[in-house]
């Protein structure tokens, strides 16, 4: 909190009761029903996803022990109102495109998955930003990750339900860049500490993710079942090899729940592009390993070299749970689309060329929007 209580008090009280006038007027000229198709999402999927934004990542954060209560209260602000947001976002681009409009759950729970960006990036500023900050990258954060989404759609002919899943990357790039224009706390601050209860809750808060991941990747795809079973088996192997990883890294040999805290989640958000899309299980469980191993090996890496260099200070080691495997799974989602096609791929080799070239734009372009306006927010 600001130093100075009263002007925190003022500015954060006026600026969260501003923000929800302006939402409600504009909920009633935008937000609508009319028309809309028959939902294919189920109350209990949504709630699913609902639990995993709320409990999981509100519990994620909370290893620093002086942060505890604002990572998982300031979450639960961030999230009720980027989401409201969000939605307002897709009623205006419904009133200004004449596109079908969809109906509540649906649109709810779109905004709900597009919120995860938020939360990641919140994991990299943690503990270095004040509510009134948070609330401010949250705004501007979920309405450029709507626009850099309309323009994968539109221009790139990206499906919604794939460019949906870039939040994991638009999140990590976008908090990164927003970290870099903080101060890097030095090591011995009781910023960086931590206590066993407050990485016990964080332990649970990956408990919490883990467990929702299945239904996070399913609820927009096309192949609910197909999506549901690859991200769980790219779970179970990613959340084997971080133990396995663990072990061999260590100098004591030991398990060191900062390699299993990140890895273990590594699978399901490679996995999360390609989920509805890949026929054997054993491809899953071959991603969810290298996912596992590039989070583990290039926390290494990221600490010794790349992060001192660069001079960023990701707090919850963001880049490597979310980033990494985020970019890997999007490589993957282009192999897998080249193999599908591989035997028509005489015929259609130019097609296929331009089809490959829109995949790989997106994400570039994803990372590309993420650092220029986390750069620019920050």
């Amino acid at each position: 909190m600001s130093s100075n209580y009263r002007n925190f008090r003022n500015s954060v009280s006026w600026l969260i009761l501003f923000l929800e006038a302006v939402f409600i007027v504009l909920f009633f000229f935008l937000f609508s029903d009319d028309g809309a198709s028959r939902s294919s999402i189920s109350y209990p999927v949504f709630q699913d996803v609902n639990h995993m934004v709320i409990f999981g990542f509100g519990f994620f954060l909370t290893f620093l022990k002086r942060y505890g209560f604002s990572s998982s209260g300031f979450n639960l602000l961030i999230v009720v109102l980027g989401v409201q947001c969000s939605i307002l976002i897709e009623g205006l681009l419904v009133f200004l495109l004449q596109r079908e409009n969809e109906d509540c759950l649906k649109r709810i729970t779109k905004a709900t998955v597009s919120m995860t960006a938020v939360v990641i990036s919140t994991g990299v500023v943690h503990g270095k930003t004040n509510p009134l900050q948070l609330i401010v990258m949250t705004v501007v954060e979920i309405i450029v990750f709507r626009m850099s989404r309309w323009i994968n759609n539109t221009f790139l002919q990206i499906p919604d339900n794939i460019s949906v899943m870039h939040v994991h990357l638009f999140g990590a790039y976008f908090g990164l860049a927003v970290s870099s224009c903080f101060s890097e706390p030095s090591p011995q601050s009781e910023k960086n500490a931590s206590t066993v209860k407050s990485e016990l809750f964080s332990v649970l808060g990956t408990l919490f993710l883990w467990v929702f991941w299945p239904s996070f990747n399913s609820v927009l795809a096309v192949d609910k079942r197909k999506a549901i079973y690859n991200t769980y088996f790219a779970l179970a192997v990613s959340a084997v090899t971080a133990f396995v990883l663990s072990v061999l890294t260590s100098k004591d040999g030991k398990f060191r729940m900062t390699h299993i805290h990140s890895a273990v989640l590594a699978g399901g958000v490679a996995v999360g592009y390609a989920a509805h899309g890949v026929e054997y299980p054993w491809i899953a469980m071959i991603l969810g390993l290298l996912a596992s191993l590039t989070t583990v090996l290039g926390s290494c890496c990221l600490e010794r070299c790349l992060n001192p260099a660069l001079k960023i200070h990701d707090t919850s080691g963001v880049h490597f749970t979310f980033g990494f495997p985020g970019v890997l799974g999007a490589l993957f989602q282009v192999i897998l689309l080249v193999i599908k096609n591989w035997t028509n791929l005489p015929r259609y080799i130019i097609s296929l060329g331009y089809l490959v070239l829109f995949q790989v734009g997106a994400f570039c372009l994803t990372i590309s929007v993420a650092l220029l306006t986390g750069f620019i927010t920050g």
